[in-house]
């Protein structure tokens, strides 16, 4: 393995299927199992963080009246239960998992505490960090830096709906261009969406390929 220890974030978009109007579709959740597995068998050690987009977001919420620290808790709620519907189905395909949380819920999973999250990995579970950093105003795709970096993960890598990184989001933007390789710097000057400057900040300073 080119990489020992992974932490992928996977945006909560990428679980649904809006075509059978399914917040969770269980042939998305099995197969992300499947290669989860296949990444596990390899001798990987397999972290995630998730994102809520699918049930709610922050943003979103506050665009429309909600006040934005509500909504941004709202949103962790969010993650959490996008954590527990990956772990059902890891587990579902015998592959040992634990949910930590930055936000105490210790009757539905375990508090993020560092070095138990890294004997976990070591142990060959899959962590899975839900409810974000814990604190508003601070996305996912910044959990899974900070996660990423705490657990001194080998390389942070982003699975969402679209194929790359591109000048613009392809599906609202079809004229928009692919990158075959950008540096941290080009991202931030270009003001790229694909991750927040907090996170690029974050996976700079400790050198995560993304």
């Amino acid at each position: 393995m080119k990489y020992k220890r992974i932490l992928v974030k996977i945006s909560g978009e990428a679980l649904q299927n809006k075509a059978k109007g399914l917040s969770h579709d269980p042939d998305i959740l099995a197969g992300v199992a499947d290669q989860f597995k296949q990444l596990l068998e390899m001798g990987a050690e397999v972290a995630v963080v998730v994102g809520g987009g699918n049930i709610f977001r922050g943003l979103a919420g506050a665009g429309k009246g909600t006040d934005r620290t509500t909504g941004d808790y709202m949103g962790m709620l969010a993650t959490i239960i996008n954590s527990l519907a990956i772990q059902s189905a890891l587990e579902n395909a015998a592959i040992e998992t634990r949910v930590m949380t930055a936000i105490a819920m210790p009757s539905i999973a375990e508090p993020f505490i560092r070095r138990k999250a890294i004997r976990h990995l070591e142990k060959g579970r899959v962590v899975i960090f839900g409810a974000g950093t814990g604190n508003p105003y601070f996305t996912t795709d910044s959990a899974a830096a900070l996660r990423a970096s705490e657990i001194n993960a080998d390389v942070l890598m982003k699975a969402t709906k679209v194929d790359g990184i591109y000048t613009a989001d392809p599906v609202t933007h079809p004229e928009a261009t692919r990158f075959e390789k950008i540096t941290y710097q080009e991202a931030l000057s270009k003001q790229l969406k694909i991750m927040d400057a907090a996170a690029f900040r974050c996976a700079w300073r400790t050198t995560f390929l993304l």
